[in-house]
């Protein structure tokens, strides 16, 4: 079954930007779209403006952010795509992400330009307003930008949050039983101590008294914490930690030399002289060589498919 993923329209090349173009991201098209089912969206359209249309922008009024036409500003179109947002938000709580278009005034995720009266703009600038509604009423949904998808760290986390999320909704969300969220946090143990050591151990504690929880309940607490630990980058020092307990479960199997050439790899990764997927290639071969049923399960072994290549640069 395909992934659901939102998406701006215009990034899946869609021609609908204000000026009849389109910003058809490559990597989203050529090679993310084999795997996951985009829901593309374009809200201004969606609000009845026409394609070409005169340009729109944030301006900040005495009243808020308000979204107006560029030219003289008295058109507001606020309201509407306040409304359209909440329409559609409420129909979407399925998709497991969503791509957005950078710098919109409708669908940028950070640094949109913001107006003030005068025609300067506030440092910092603010976010798109539907980008804004929907971080703020699905904040456990992985959102990225365009623009952010070509750097290599920020591409894999935002690919691997898809997936992980769409596990969860998979196995916990169809069989809500205590079994099941044991299993699911059981599998993913490794990669909660390469994002956030400190998300492992309060989410061990979260998941040791589920039994003093509703799981409805449970499901909504669970869900907000391990996406939002899933969001801190993994550092290399981490993940180094991560592949040293791996490594752990081979010392009984491995001679001296093998368990050498093991922590030498490790250790030239953690200098940064090799890319992760180098040690994990050695680990998965001796986990076929020396089975082990706890480690054949761990999700941090093979996150997403190999065909993406998301490793590559890590």
């Amino acid at each position: 079954m395909s992934i659901p993923v939102g998406i701006s329209a215009c990034v899946l090349g869609e021609k609908v930007r204000f000026d009849g173009g389109h910003k058809r991201n490559r990597f989203v098209t050529d090679e993310l779209a084999k795997f996951v089912q985009f829901r593309p969206v374009c809200p201004e359209m969606a609000i009845g403006l026409p394609v070409p249309r005169p340009t729109i922008r944030l301006v900040q009024q005495d009243n808020g952010e308000r979204l107006v036409d560029s030219k003289g500003g008295e058109l507001d179109f606020t309201d509407k795509m306040k409304s359209f947002a909440d329409q559609h938000i409420s129909a979407i709580q399925s998709l497991c992400g969503f791509v957005v278009c950078a710098k919109s005034p409708t669908c940028g995720m950070e640094r949109v330009k913001l107006y003030i009266p005068n025609g300067n703009t506030v440092p910092g600038g603010t976010v798109g307003v539907f980008t804004k509604q929907l971080m703020a009423a699905m904040p456990w949904l992985p959102v990225e930008e365009d623009g952010r998808l070509q750097d290599p760290v920020l591409r894999e986390n935002f690919v691997f949050r898809i997936y992980a999320l769409h596990d969860f909704y998979q196995n916990v969300g169809n069989s809500l039983t205590l079994d099941a969220f044991v299993k699911f946090h059981s599998r993913y143990k490794f990669v909660l101590m390469a994002h956030s050591p400190t998300a492992y151990r309060e989410m061990g504690r979260l998941v040791a008294g589920i039994k003093d929880w509703d799981l409805a309940e449970f499901f909504v607490e669970y869900r907000q914490q391990f996406m939002h630990a899933l969001s801190k980058h993994a550092r290399r020092s981490n993940n180094t930690n991560v592949l040293m307990h791996l490594q752990g479960y081979f010392k009984r199997n491995l001679t001296r030399e093998q368990k050498q050439e093991l922590l030498d790899l490790i250790e030239s990764y953690r200098l940064g002289h090799q890319p992760i997927l180098v040690p994990l290639a050695l680990i998965k071969h001796y986990l076929k060589e020396y089975p082990d049923p706890y480690l054949q399960l761990q999700t941090f072994l093979n996150p997403y498919p190999e065909e993406l290549k998301l490793r590559y640069g890590l």
